[in-house]
Formats: C-alpha cells, structure tokens, sequence
C-alpha cells in the first residue's frame, strides 16, 4: 500500500489507495500537546461531538442517518503520542464502486463528517448541558474503570511517580478530579482552541481517486493553515543515579510490579529498529526472556512483559507476582537486563523475535486503521519511513545492535502494588 501524502488541499491529506478493502476509512487526526489544563477537557469534547451535530441533534437521528449511508459506522477515540495528546475522529463507509446506484458516498461521508467536527449542535451558542451531562457520566464510569483495572490503575501510579512534572503522567482520558467541573463555556473555548491550533492530518484509505479525494476533503479547507503542532511541555532525558522504589497497598490479591526505564533511543533515531527487537526479545512475546525466565522456569509471576514506546524513551517491564516473591522477581528480572547488555542470547532467539516482530508488522498493516496508526507514527516521531523500509531494517538488526541498546536501559522507578498484608 503506498501512500500519496499531503495531497494539496484543505486539511494535510493522506490517500492510501488499495483494493483490499470493500470500505472506506477516513481518519481525521487532531494533535496538540498533552497538558494536564485540556486532556479531561479534549475526551469529554471527543464524546460531546460525537453524539450530535447541527444537522443530527441527536443520537438518533445520527444512526438514522448512517443507516441511510449503508451502515456506516462513525466512532471517536483519544490516545496519548509522547507528550501529544491525539483526538481521532474515524468514519467508515462502503465504498460505492461495490454498491448499484449509489449515491456519491465519499462525498456524503465527508460532508457528515465535516459537520461533526466543524459544525456541532449548540444551544445558545454553546454545547448542550444535557449531553454534557451525559458524557460526563459515561466518561466517569471509564475513568472509574481504570481503577478497577489493577494492572493498568498500577501503571498510571508508576507514570505518575516515575514523571511527577512530565506530561507524560496523564492519561489520553484525562483526569477524573477535573471533569465534574467542566462547563460548557469551558468546553467550547477548548474546541475552539483545537480548531486553531491543532495539527490537522486526514487519512482517506480504500478503492479511491486521488481527484475524488481531494474534491472531496476540500470541505476541510479551515484547516488549510494546520500543519504543525506546537511543541509539548516534556522534560528533557534525565538518568536517576539510583532507581526510586515505591510500595503501595490496595485490595488485592495478586502484586503488580511495574518498573519504569529510561532509554534514549527514538522512533527517528537510526538505532530505532535494533531497540525494537531488543525489548522484544526482553519481554514482548512468549519466547522472551521475562516470560521464559521469569514465568516459566522460575514460576514467579503470572504474567512478565515488557512495552517499548519509541515517541518517549520509555520501556514498561510489567509482571503480576506474590507479594513474598516481590525481591526475588525483582532481582531476576534486572538479571535478565544485565544479561542482554553484554549479549547473552543466540543468534537463533533474536532470529526468531525478527520474524515475530516482521509478522506482528504486517497482522497491523493487514487493516485500514492499522496502517494508518503505523504511518502516523511516523509524523509524529519526526520520521517518515515506509513498510517496506521499516521491515528491511528491523530484519538487518544483528546481536551487536541489540546487545548496544539493551546497554542504555536504565532502571529508573521500581512501582509495587499489593495487598493490605505484605507477607515478606
């Protein structure tokens, strides 16, 4: 799938043309910093607009009317990017090259779309207090959620021990403290904050024209002028001398160990790939060394894993133990980074975690979304590269690369949570 970028009209337009597919994605991208002052105030916003428009004013009538669009389905979605926070507003629709005497449904999925984003239901020229009211509670109970959560309401804790200062503490979803006081006069200054100053990026995916595409995202022209993001708040790379430990309790039977490194290797750096298959072959499938040596041969955790996010410089090394097995998890879990800094693994293993990382590559590029997500990584990480190129370099990783970048990992908060009795 090749991608025709920033086709020149209204909003940066991204047309990726393939026959794979009998729909239609249309991805609209907005990005702005992640700040504690508008994350809460963006998600309400992400729900708010999707649940009426100037011309649909209500759920109803909007699902009325993508019924009469062939089913279409219209969906919302925020994410955190680094320090940017990403508010995603995704249409899907059938392609009418498939459909007898069809009506221009690009066009008409356009226009729907433009009036979510550009043209919400008001009152009095402000968003509606009922369907605020509304989301605010459905917000809530996803907030609430996390919470419940164990494994991830432990992650956010380490995040936020680990980055007290840092953007990068906050949840996309924003923060529960915040949310009952926002108002609708508020809301409506965020929005039209967003329009202003976002970085706009549209993504059209399917059997499509270039002409077609352009014609029709043309009715985005307000965005014409938003193709850069304003630099977000993030703290510069720092090292601690030794690692922060901390212990808290909750209700729960089974601890969550959750260790925060640093590392200075992102997606645009040339030693991109080789990080990639470094924390892959630590912790990112079952051959890895956490599952096999932590789980496996030790029996120490339920679950050992690591996550690498390349816009930050960030490795997450997550394992579900025994409160009693809290030292001993810990000490083989360092073990096994140590062990990769001075190249302890065979040619055969990081061989296999390739293949792996290759085919966990193409399962992603193998959807509309996927692809999507996959390219924007790209803009937002300040590197533009294609699958072909990504694979090529992931595939040319050798035990010297891997071993190098293993070396900058850098244990920097060791987060615990377990039971009210610590049985130690």
């Amino acid at each position: 799938m090749v991608e025709k970028e920033q086709i020149n009209t209204g909003a940066a337009l991204h047309l990726l043309p393939t026959k794979k597919f009998k729909t239609t994605t249309i991805l609209l991208q907005m990005l702005a910093p992640l700040e504690a002052e508008t994350a809460t105030e963006r998600s309400l916003l992400s729900q708010v607009l999707k649940s009426a428009t100037a011309d649909y004013p209500s759920r109803k009538s909007i699902r009325s009317h993508l019924d009469y669009l062939y089913g279409a389905v219209f969906t919302t979605d925020v994410a955190k990017k680094g320090d940017y926070h990403l508010l995603t507003f995704r249409l899907d629709i059938a392609n009418e090259r498939y459909i007898e005497h069809a009506e221009p449904l690009l066009e008409e999925g356009l226009a729907f779309l433009k009036g979510a984003v550009l043209s919400p239901y008001l009152e009095n020229g402000i968003f509606s207090e009922k369907i605020i009211a509304e989301e605010k509670r459905n917000l809530q109970q996803r907030m609430e959620a996390v919470y419940d959560d164990k494994i991830r309401y432990a992650n956010n804790r380490m995040l936020q021990h680990m980055f007290p200062e840092d953007p990068y503490r906050l949840q996309a979803q924003g923060e529960l403290e915040r949310l009952e006081a926002v108002s609708a006069e508020r809301l409506m200054t965020v929005y039209e904050s967003m329009l202003k100053e976002d970085k706009v990026d549209m993504y059209i995916i399917g059997d499509v024209e270039e002409a077609q595409a352009a014609k029709a995202a043309s009715a985005f022209s307000v965005f014409e002028e938003n193709r850069h993001v304003k630099k977000a708040a993030g703290t510069a790379y720092s090292v601690r001398e030794t690692p922060n430990h901390i212990k808290e309790t909750d209700d729960i039977q089974q601890g969550k160990l959750h260790i925060g490194c640093r590392v200075p290797v992102y997606f645009k750096d040339s030693s991109f790939a080789a990080m990639q298959v470094a924390n892959a072959l630590l912790g990112g499938f079952p051959h890895s060394k956490l599952f096999l040596n932590v789980r496996e041969k030790e029996s120490l955790a339920y679950y050992a894993a690591s996550r690498y996010d390349s816009l930050k410089g960030f490795v997450t090394i997550m394992a579900g133990i025994e409160t009693s097995q809290y030292d001993k998890a810990l000490a083989i879990i360092t073990e096994q980074i140590e062990d990769m800094k001075i190249g302890r693994f065979t040619e055969d293993e990081v061989e296999q975690t390739k293949g792996m990382l290759v085919n966990q590559l193409l399962e992603t590029a193998d959807s509309a979304k996927g692809t999507a997500d996959l390219l924007y990584q790209g803009i937002v990480g300040e590197r533009q590269i294609s699958m072909d190129e990504w694979i090529s370099q992931v595939q040319a990783v050798t035990l010297e690369e891997v071993a190098d970048c293993a070396a900058d990992i850098v244990i920097d908060t060791v987060f615990f949570l377990h039971g009210e009795k610590e049985d130690q």
